[in-house]
């Protein structure tokens, strides 16, 4: 391996930290800049398929309306595999996502255990997001007390 493929598999890492921290920092602009314009966004659920979005504009309308129904987000990344062949790769990443909404004035956490499968491409020497699927594999929902 050469140090070229393992500073761009640390470049990619970094992507895929940054959407988790900007994503729970409600910096929505910021987690867009992560993804080429053209981009598309695709979540399953129990093996069905609940979300399809494509393009940086639409994805962060759907986002923001999704920020919305949200008061908090915290996420954990754990394995990261990534493949890069020159100006392109292809990554597998897994995350533990946590949400908190509030329903009937108590507040419920989702806590999702999700696998990533990300297409990326290097434009302008900067690593970005060209699809992203998210498999949620499992998911509790439970009243919590804060």
């Amino acid at each position: 391996m050469t140090l070229e493929i393992l500073k761009d598999k640390e470049e990619l890492r970094a992507v895929i930290d940054a959407y988790a921290t900007l994503g729970d920092d409600k910096k929505l602009t910021e987690q867009m800049a992560l993804f080429t314009p053209d981009t598309t966004y695709n979540v399953f659920m129990n093996g069905h398929q609940v979300v399809a979005t494509s393009g940086r504009d639409q994805m962060e309308k759907d986002f923001a309306e999704h920020i919305a129904q949200v008061k908090t987000y915290f996420t954990l990344n754990g394995q990261f595999s990534v493949t890069v062949d020159g100006d392109t790769a292809s990554g597998v990443s897994f995350s533990q996502l946590k949400m908190i909404r509030e329903t009937e004035g108590k507040d419920v956490l989702t806590d999702y255990s999700v696998r990533y499968e990300d297409t990326f491409v290097r434009q302008d020497g900067k690593w970005l997001i060209k699809a992203r699927i998210g498999h949620f594999i499992m998911i509790e929902v439970r009243e919590i007390n804060n």
